[in-house]
């Protein structure tokens, strides 16, 4: 299954983040994002955040005020199976950039204003399997650019490529 990348996010700190037509993806990250919080977000495990516009769509739906890079996320992709998307899965975004799925986000009180009834545990992977985000570790940095390809590189279960 291959998807594409929808937005590429970036802040100062906090959120939402803003839109950035492409981005450097380094080990520690995207080149000129920053974290309110360094000792909870980022680093090499937590470099980089992603998430769904399927997911996004669907709690829009729902009446919550989401759209992309408002949780925190630096890219928001569009065609993949979300809930296939698991710690270990491995990810190529455009032609460089190799990421590995390390693990799901713990939703952030940041996020609570997005909600209509202030439940940010609704992109919670515990309470509502398949509608977090995901910490992802960078394997190959490169340039990524809005609308580049995004296809899975190998599974969990799968032989490593």
């Amino acid at each position: 299954m291959a998807g594409r990348i929808v937005q590429i996010s970036l802040s100062k700190g906090g959120v939402p983040k803003t839109a950035v037509p492409e981005a450097a993806v380094v080990t520690t990250g995207l080149v000129g994002d920053r974290h309110n919080a360094p000792d909870i977000h980022g680093g090499p495990e937590k470099a980089v955040c992603l998430w769904s516009l399927e997911v996004i769509e669907t709690l829009k739906q729902e009446g919550h005020n989401l759209a992309p890079g408002y949780a925190g996320e630096n890219i928001t992709i569009a065609g993949l199976d979300w809930p296939q998307v698991v710690p270990g899965l491995r990810l190529q975004l455009g032609d460089e950039v190799w990421l590995e799925i390390a693990s799901y986000t713990t939703p952030c009180r940041k996020n609570m204003r997005w909600f209509a009834d202030k439940r940010y545990s609704r992109m919670s992977q515990k309470h509502y399997p398949g509608s977090s985000r995901v910490y992802a570790r960078v394997l190959q940095p490169g340039t990524i650019r809005e609308g580049d390809g995004v296809t899975i590189a190998s599974t969990p279960s799968s032989p490593q490529s």
